[in-house]
């Protein structure tokens, strides 16, 4: 029952920090259009992939992943 609380607690704490973070990469508006984002609009159709976005973040994510991994 130990290991569960700290799972809870742990993921209570991540979740925390992702809201955090989404609160100040809101500072940033240019975030999500980025050169290289896909964005088509015909008529009252949109449609919007952020490509560039992804790629940037996916970047981010496996550095930090990969730093952990060596401690």
């Amino acid at each position: 029952m130990v290991e569960f609380g700290k799972t809870i607690i742990f993921v209570g704490l991540a979740l925390v920090l992702a809201g955090f973070l989404v609160l100040m990469l809101g500072k940033f508006s240019h975030l999500g259009r980025l050169p290289g984002d896909i964005f088509v609009k015909k008529g009252s159709f949109s449609f919007y992939f952020p490509l560039t976005t992804c790629f940037i973040l996916s970047l981010i994510f496996s550095l930090v992943m990969f730093f952990l991994s060596k401690k």
